[in-house]
């Protein structure tokens, strides 16, 4: 997860949240993020194929974002994440942290989230 500044410029990362498999996303968990940091917008990283069209993985991560958005009452936008795991992870290499700290679970997901937020705080026009 990630949240922006209240002048919506800069993309901070939170924490990661784990979906256990077989369990239904933390929903309560993202609301209460969402309310802490009044929270206006969710944006969510849609994870298109190589070719750009949407597949079943988009469908379940849609799926998931409508239901969340409803229950904080809230809008939802979708920007497209290819790459961003790519990109996030040699963010954290560049970051200079020692191996067993880029390997922490979730720093390469937190990084994700904020680069999916920057990139639709850089442009919210991009949102699908």
């Amino acid at each position: 997860m990630a949240v922006s500044d209240p002048t919506n410029t800069v993309a901070t990362p939170l924490e990661t949240l784990a979906r256990r498999e077989g369990k239904r996303p933390p929903y309560a968990r993202m609301i209460d993020i969402a309310t802490e940091y009044e929270v206006q917008q969710l944006v969510v990283g849609l994870p298109l194929g190589l070719d750009g069209e949407e597949n079943e993985w988009c469908a379940e991560v849609r799926s998931m974002a409508d239901r969340l958005g409803e229950r904080a009452e809230l809008p939802v936008a979708y920007v497209d994440e290819r790459m961003t795991s790519v990109r996030a992870e040699s963010a954290v290499r560049a970051a200079g942290l020692t191996r067993s700290r880029r390997r922490e679970k979730g720093r390469v997901d937190a990084a994700a989230a904020q680069l999916i937020l920057q990139a639709w705080l850089d442009n919210p026009g991009i949102a699908r």
